[in-house]
């Protein structure tokens, strides 16, 4: 029984927790992440480089127009027509918010609290239809209203949800007979 009772008293508590290995992972993991968001932010920065050629943005006439539409809901960003994943970030068109949007004949007026307002004249609009998607937000078939038009020589596509998704419908086509309108005028 001896060699038992010698080898119990040899033994020690193990350490519970080396601090100093899980401190260094810590920070460690702090300063990745830290990175890895500062090249995210960098590269937001480079894209809107990259769209510096995009003019300023037109705002609204100071002349009160009827509206022939209004809505509130969401903007969800702009991309390049046809493109929806090439997200459009300069003048602030890459960040979502809230939006009333406000249809009249001269254009649509876009009013997004905390963000840049701009304004889309009835020439530059080309087309409105319901889509699935835009950059970073995937909705059920037709819960996007996407509506293309012209800014600087480059066409454009812009994502709003509207709260009540049964509105979009109704925008898509007074756009469009808008859009056909003002294209058969500009025809004669």
């Amino acid at each position: 029984m001896t060699p038992v009772i010698l080898l119990a008293a040899e033994k020690e508590s193990a350490e519970v927790t080396d601090w100093a290995a899980r401190i260094g992972w810590v920070v460690g993991l702090a300063l990745f992440v830290a990175l890895v968001y500062w090249l995210m932010r960098e590269g937001w920065r480079w894209r809107g480089t990259l769209q510096g050629d995009l003019p300023a943005l037109p705002t609204a006439p100071d002349e009160p127009v009827e509206a022939r539409l209004s809505m509130s809901g969401r903007y969800h960003g702009s991309t390049t027509a046809g493109q929806w994943l090439d997200r459009i970030v300069a003048h602030g068109l890459g960040a979502r918010s809230r939006v009333e949007l406000t249809l009249t004949d001269a254009g649509l007026d876009v009013v997004r609290p905390g963000a840049t307002d701009f304004f889309v004249p009835a020439g530059a609009l080309r087309e409105a239809r319901l889509d699935k998607g835009i950059a970073g937000k995937v909705l059920t078939e037709g819960g996007l209203l996407v509506v293309t038009w012209e800014h600087g020589g480059k066409l454009l596509d812009s994502g709003f949800r509207s709260d009540r998704a049964a509105e979009h419908n109704e925008w898509v086509e007074t756009l469009n007979q808008m859009i056909n309108k003002t294209e058969t005028e500009g025809a004669r």
